[in-house]
Formats: structure tokens, sequence, C-alpha cells
């Protein structure tokens, strides 16, 4: 933690990032380099440095607000989240702003390949407005092919029937068929052969046209089972299907635990503490978290003396 208002925090901030392969910011546009810490600055006395900056709407609109929902709000992805009849949503994690840093580590990354061929760093420009345009993809394909923007249409696939959320009798379930073949399996599994023989449903364009009564007909039979049979019966017939899960559920399901996406760490304040795992796994091995995370300025002083060498009177002077 360093005071950026005071000239000798900034002092140590510049002395850092010089001393460092990459920084990243998230001020508002043109903040980091009213301080003296933005990439002219800084890259000007160091070529080599991979910078990044990650705001709302790029360093080209420093007037807008850079917030998550705000962002969900300009990218449309809210027009598309929510049943047709309600309002726009927002997703229920702030997509933004975890997008934007997963496409900044993306960048980052290339840099750093880029600068052990050429020896020079790299700006990199994030904005999150970017980050969720990019993640429209069929949506934006529909849109650039037809002209037309496509709506909400709640839990359900816009091209694909029956795909989505469905109501059985003791809660919800989600059901995925992807194919005619699986279609007429799917009806097996619902003990409906008529519904796998009915003309109007035969293949999947049709079922587009007549998605309504076919919903209908579905929710009626789901209706009549528990989610734990329905499962049951559709994984048999090789239907894809899973639970609506809460995050209880969720973390204590199995499909997490057995890949160890729920860990316990020991906190030095909080004592023992569960954390999100690592959802990527090298040679078979879950990534560890050794460490629990840092209490407000904790390394501060340890950084310091370590990178720049200060000794007390500078710690003090930097408002350490």
């Amino acid at each position: 933690v360093l005071d950026l208002k005071r000239g000798a925090g900034r002092s140590a901030a510049q002395a850092l990032a010089l001393a460092s392969d990459v920084v990243v910011e998230s001020f508002k546009p043109g903040t980091a380099e009213r301080l003296g810490l933005g990439p002219l600055s800084l890259r000007a006395r160091k070529p080599a440095l991979v910078y990044a900056s990650i705001s709302g709407y790029g360093q080209n609109q420093p007037t807008l607000a850079g917030y998550d929902q705000i962002a969900q709000g300009t990218s449309g992805l809210m027009s598309l989240t929510g049943v047709p009849d309600g309002p726009p949503t927002k997703v229920g994690v702030p997509v933004g702003d975890i997008t934007a840093g997963m496409f900044a580590a993306h960048a980052i990354l290339a840099a750093l390949v880029a600068r052990e061929r050429t020896g020079q760093g790299t700006y990199i420009d994030v904005a999150l407005n970017d980050a969720l345009l990019a993640l429209h993809t069929y949506q934006a394909g529909r849109y650039f092919a037809t002209g037309e923007a496509p709506g909400r249409e709640g839990n359900y696939h816009a091209t694909i029937v029956p795909y989505g959320t469905f109501e059985v009798s003791d809660g919800f379930i989600n059901v995925a068929v992807g194919s005619d073949t699986q279609y007429r399996r799917f009806c097996e599994a619902l003990d409906a052969p008529e519904l796998g023989a009915d003309p109007r449903f035969a293949t999947n364009p049709q079922r587009q046209a007549a998605r309504t009564e076919l919903v209908r007909e579905i929710e009626q039979r789901l209706r009549q089972r528990s989610r734990a049979e329905w499962l049951d019966r559709l994984e048999h017939h090789g239907i894809p299907a899973g639970p609506i899960m809460d995050l209880g559920e969720a973390f204590s399901n199995p499909l997490a635990t057995d890949r160890e996406m729920r860990v316990e760490i020991e906190h030095p304040v909080a004592g023992p503490i569960g954390q999100v795992g690592a959802p990527w796994k090298m040679d078979g091995q879950s990534g560890r978290i050794r460490l629990a995370p840092p209490t407000l300025g904790q390394h501060t002083a340890e950084v310091l003396r370590e990178v720049l060498g200060y000794d007390d009177a500078m710690l003090q002077a930097s408002g350490t």
C-alpha cells in the first residue's frame, strides 16, 4: 500500500514499476499519467516494459464510468439476458470485470513472448465494454447476418429446440437435445413416442417454429416425476441433462469436490477460510493455493526493502 498523494509514495510506485516486467492499472483514464505512472512516462524510461490499462471504455473515453453493470448495459449483454416479457437483467457475477481481466492476462502473456523475440515491451488497452462485446459470439453473428438484434429468450436456446430449463415435480433441470436423433431418444425417455412421430416436430427447424406447443407438451410430462428420476432416465437414454444447483449444492457436489474446486486455507486473521480452487489441472494435478490473501499492506515494507533497498526512514517518508 502506497500513498500516491505524497511525492515519496509516487516515487516508490514509479521505482517499483521500473523494476517490474509488467504493470497493470485500472485507474480512470489519464490518472496514471498524471501520477507519473502512465505508459508514456514509464515506457520512455523502460522500453521493455509490458503495460496494461483496464477501463470501462478504453483510454480514449476518459469521461465514461467503468463499472461492470454499466458495461453490461452498453455492450448489449443485458438486452439478451432475462425472460422475453421481463426487464433487461444483469448476469449474476461481474462478468465484465472478470473477462476484461482474463483478456488482459492473455494479451500480457502474448506481449511477454513478443518481448523475448524483439526486446520491446507493449502497451495494452483493455475495455470492459470490448470484453463483453467479444462474448456475444453466435448472437453477434445472428445480428451481423440478419441486421436484427436478438432479444431475451430466457433459459431457452435461441436456435435449438428443446434446449433449456424445464420444471419437474421437485425443482428444475436443464435439458440439451442437440440433434433430431437425440430428440427421438428424448421422446422415448419421456414415454411419449407420439411426440417423436409427430411431423410438426420432426426436424429442428420445425421444432423451432412450433416451440411453444412442443415445450408445453414436454413440461406436462416432466412435471410428473422428480429431478432424480428424470436425470436417471435421461442419462440412460443418452440425453445431456443436469440439475439446477445453488452454490451450496454446487460446491459440495462430487463434480466440484473430486476436482478440488473448494479448498480450505489458513488465514492469519480469519483462521480457516474456504476458497475456490484452480479451474485448470496440469498433468492430472490441481494448482495449489499455498498462501492466504494478504492483509492490507502486509508485504509493503518487505517489498520496498527487498526490491528497492528502502531503509526505515525511506519507508516512513513513502507513507508505509
